[in-house]
């Protein structure tokens, strides 16, 4: 998962899009990058795998002078692209996942095309997006043929000479948020970004929607619609717990699920609540408000050193991270029942490995686990994340359980099912735990406080809007009925 940040400005707009950048920085681990334009473009990339954004870039900072820029902290990919083709010059930074990426770019070189951004990965998901914009009559043109073509996600931002292109993906699966003062406008992923930056939201893109963005204000390019899927984990886990999507804070989010949470824990006796830093921790302020329980903090994060465990791109990275940023606290632990309150379990390796065991090292009389959502059952689609059932926890105790691959789950999926309570009880074995219970769907959804319908839950059910044919003749036709009517919204 990446996080995009732009802003034009009255004055230069340096170092605001320094820092509104550097608040994206919990979403991606590989890659930072910006573009501005003074009196041309400047753009730099640098890998932040080992180091953070700031002290990467605050020095270009200085020296890129311009009045207009985009940012981008990126999960794998140099960003943002530079392409000057019929139209004019443009840099370009994304977020989503191109589920079809490389199909697309063997139809692009077949057609004349070539690809200089090449990584691990194949072509750079990028450029591929920036190419398909070139093809089109306009930005504009461009980035709804660009929108055609592709399967799975990709929320942008186009930096020109004139001013800044803001594009939400056609399901809203990432968001995109407006926002102004009195001499600049601004354009984020994560509403967290505004506040120590002056500024305030404007307007919540729609799916779909298209703006244009000049120091002088905002305007519609193209309509959104009103098909909305977007990602349910922002408030449950990749969410900064100050920002809001659709205008639903993650903070209270969280502090709703563990509430929920602790409604189903009138079985167990525990001495002390704690949360998984950084993002269980606020579920567990839930629980305890609601349970009554004393917060805690047996595990505390060793915050200046290192990132999200889930991001890195390699299970050996993502391991060591676990191990080395949670330090323990035995005289917190020593002889306590302890709930956990956790934002997930993905893969449960580190939850087992390193968390658990240190919980237990220290004296921990009992450990109960709650994770905040249900058990993840499918990889994502539409963003960087899990790319194999086989990485995730629930997926091994089916197997387990079965004694091979299943292609039916969905009695696992029932949390009345034996079958579900069986798969539970591996997880909870093979985590070492003496409870564990999950959030229910219905009970996330309540928490979230959107419609299920307006929520992508694809990991939890496998129930895919952007496979679903229907769904995309519906954002066609949605989009249609609203050229018709100018005056609708």
């Amino acid at each position: 998962m990446s996080g995009i940040f732009g802003v034009t400005s009255k004055g230069d707009c340096a170092e605001t899009l320094l820092y509104g950048t550097d608040y994206h920085s919990h979403l991606g681990t590989e890659y930072g990058g910006m573009a501005i334009f003074g009196k041309d473009f400047a753009r730099q990339i640098h890998n932040i795998s080992q180091t953070q954004f700031k002290s990467k870039f605050f020095e270009d900072s200085k020296a890129m002078k311009g009045n207009k820029g985009i940012g981008v902290i990126s999960a794998f990919e140099e960003q943002p692209i530079y392409l000057n083709c019929k139209f004019g010059p443009f840099c370009v930074v994304t977020n989503g996942f191109i589920e079809n990426k490389e199909k697309l770019a063997k139809n692009l070189m077949a057609r004349g095309h070539s690809f200089s951004e090449v990584s691990k990965s194949g072509v750079n998901a990028t450029e591929l997006i920036a190419k398909f914009i070139s093809e089109g009559k306009n930005v504009v043109d461009g980035i709804e043929k660009m929108f055609g073509a592709i399967k799975g996600s990709c929320s942008l931002l186009l930096l020109t000479k004139d001013g800044i292109y803001a594009a939400r993906d056609r399901l809203g699966y990432t968001p995109l948020v407006v926002g102004k003062r009195p001499d600049a406008w601004a354009v984020t992923s994560e509403t967290s970004a505004f506040p120590n930056s002056n500024f305030e939201i404007f307007k919540y893109l729609d799916p779909g929607e298209i703006v244009f963005i000049t120091d002088k204000g905002i305007v519609q390019k193209e309509k959104g619609g009103q098909t909305n899927q977007i990602c349910s984990f922002y408030w449950i886990y990749t969410g900064f717990p100050a920002s809001s999507y659709e205008g639903i804070n993650t903070e209270i989010v969280r502090e709703r699920c563990g509430r929920c949470l602790a409604k189903h824990d009138e079985d167990i006796n525990v001495d002390v609540v704690a949360g998984i830093p950084d993002s269980g921790i606020a579920h567990a302020i839930g629980y305890a408000m609601e349970s009554g329980k004393p917060f805690r903090r047996p595990l505390v994060k060793y915050t200046p050193g290192y990132g999200r465990s889930y991001t890195p791109p390699s299970q050996a990275t993502r391991d060591l991270i676990a191990r080395m940023k949670l330090v323990p606290i035995k005289e917190i632990i020593d002889g306590k029942s302890i709930v956990i309150c956790e934002d997930s379990i993905v893969r449960g390796t580190q939850l087992k490995s390193f968390t658990v065991h240190k919980l237990w090292d220290g004296g921990a009389k009992e450990i109960h686990v709650r994770p905040a959502c249900p058990p993840l059952m499918f990889p994502c689609n539409f963003n960087f994340s899990t790319r194999s059932t086989k990485e995730l926890a629930a997926r091994r105790a089916i197997r387990a359980i079965e004694g091979k691959d299943v292609d039916d789950i969905s009695e696992y999926l029932n949390p009345d099912s034996p079958e579900y309570k069986k798969m539970i009880e591996w997880i909870r074995k093979d985590l070492g735990v003496t409870t564990l219970r999950y959030q229910t769907i219905g009970e996330m959804i309540e928490s979230i406080g959107l419609p299920k319908e307006k929520l992508c839950t694809y990991c939890w059910t496998g129930e895919c809007p952007g496979k679903d044919k229907s769904v995309a003749s519906k954002v066609k036709e949605e989009k249609l009925k609203l050229k018709e009517k100018p005056e609708a919204k």
